[in-house]
C-alpha cells in the first residue's frame, strides 16, 4: 500500500468522529430560549425533536404541539419551561400529558362565525374574562362557561382568560382527587381508581379525540378504562372538579316510557348543558337511581327512560 493512500485512510479515520458528532449534533433540539425568533415551522420542528429525545422516539402528540406553540404564541413560553413540561408529561402522573401554567398565564378563546370553541387551557382554578376581543358581550353562562381546565366560547364571545387563585369549591377530600388515564397509540388501558371517592368525571380532556363515557372511556370496580385514544384526567362527580356545572338553570326535558314496557325510550339532550340530572319524577317511585329505570348516553346526547319512569330532567 502506498504512502498517499495510508494518509488518505489515515485522515479519513481521523476526522470519522468529528463527523459521528456533528451529525448527532444536528439531530438534537437545539433552539434559542425565546422561540418567537423562529418560524412556526422550525418551533414545530425543535418542539417535536425535544418530544422524540425525551420519549425514545415517540412522536408528539398533535394535540400537546399545539398546545405548546399557542403558549409560545400567547404566553411567550420559553424552550426551557417547554422542556420541563415534556419532561413532566412523560415521567409518570398515569402516564398522561398535563399542562400546568403558572396562576395567572392567560389563554385567548375565540367563537369564530358563531360557533361554539372548547380551548384547553390548563388551568387549575377557575379563570376570569381579562379582555374582551368581540364586540358582542362575554357573559359568564351565557356566551362563556368554564370547568377545571377547559372554557367553552359560542355566540361569538372572544376574549382572553386569565387563571385566577379562586379553586373550584370546597369538596372536601375529593376535590384534589384526580387521575390521568391515556389510551397511547390508541390501544385499550385501565387505570386505579378509588372507588371510595365517589363516580369519576372527564376535568379535561388532554387529547385530540373527545373522551366520551361509554364510547372510549368508562368505569368499572376501582378502574377507569380509555381506548381510542382518549386522554383525559378525571375527578370525583360533584367534588370540585367533575360536572360540567353552570347549565341553563331553566332548561329541562321530560322523558316518559310506557308502564311494565322493559325498551328503552329516548329522549333528546343538549349535551351543553353538561350531564342531566332527574328534577321532578311525576311516575310512581319507578324513575330510580340513575343507571336503572332512566340513564344518560354521552355519545348519543339523548336520556333514555323504561319501565313506566316519567320525569323530567334538568341540567347541573
Amino acid at each position: 500500500m502506498n504512502k498517499a493512500l495510508m494518509k488518505l485512510l489515515c485522515a479519513l479515520f481521523l476526522a470519522l468522529p468529528a463527523s459521528l458528532a456533528l451529525a448527532q449534533a444536528q439531530t438534537r433540539a437545539y433552539a434559542p430560549e425565546n422561540l418567537r425568533t423562529l418560524t412556526v415551522a422550525e418551533q414545530t420542528r425543535v418542539i417535536g425533536l425535544e418530544y422524540s429525545e425525551q420519549s425514545r422516539g415517540r412522536r408528539i402528540p398533535d394535540d400537546q404541539l399545539r398546545f405548546y406553540l399557542d403558549q409560545v404564541r400567547l404566553s411567550g413560553w420559553p424552550f426551557s419551561r417547554i422542556k420541563r413540561d415534556i419532561a413532566t408529561s412523560l415521567g409518570g402522573g398515569g402516564g398522561g400529558w398535563n399542562p400546568d401554567p403558572a396562576p395567572g398565564r392567560t389563554v385567548r378563546c375565540e367563537s369564530q362565525d358563531q360557533r361554539e370553541r372548547t380551548c384547553q387551557t390548563g388551568f387549575a382554578n377557575r379563570a376570569r374574562l381579562s379582555r374582551q376581543l368581540s364586540s358582542g358581550a362575554c357573559v359568564e353562562g351565557q356566551s362563556w362557561q368554564q370547568q377545571p381546565g377547559v372554557i367553552r366560547v359560542r355566540n361569538g364571545c372572544r376574549g382572553e382568560f386569565t387563571e385566577t387563585t379562586q379553586g373550584w369549591g370546597n369538596g372536601g377530600g375529593n376535590a384534589g382527587y384526580t387521575v390521568t388515564c391515556s389510551s397511547e397509540d390508541a390501544r385499550y388501558r385501565t387505570c386505579a381508581w378509588d372507588d371510595r371517592r365517589g363516580r369519576p368525571v372527564v376535568v379535561q380532556n388532554l387529547s385530540k379525540a373527545r373522551c366520551q363515557e361509554g364510547g372510549n372511556w368508562g368505569h368499572q370496580r376501582n378502574a377507569i378504562w380509555v381506548n381510542h385514544g382518549c386522554r383525559a384526567r378525571f375527578g370525583v362527580a360533584g367534588g370540585g372538579g367533575g360536572d360540567w356545572g353552570g347549565g341553563n338553570p331553566g332548561y329541562g326535558v321530560q322523558c316518559t316510557s310506557k308502564p311494565g314496557d322493559p325498551r328503552l325510550n329516548w329522549c333528546r339532550w343538549d349535551g351543553r348543558q353538561g350531564r342531566p340530572r332527574l328534577q321532578q319524577e311525576y311516575s310512581q317511585r319507578v324513575c330510580g337511581a340513575e343507571g336503572r329505570g332512566w340513564g344518560y348516553d354521552a355519545n348519543r346526547q339523548e336520556i333514555w327512560v323504561r319501565g313506566g319512569c316519567n320525569a323530567r330532567f334538568g341540567a347541573r
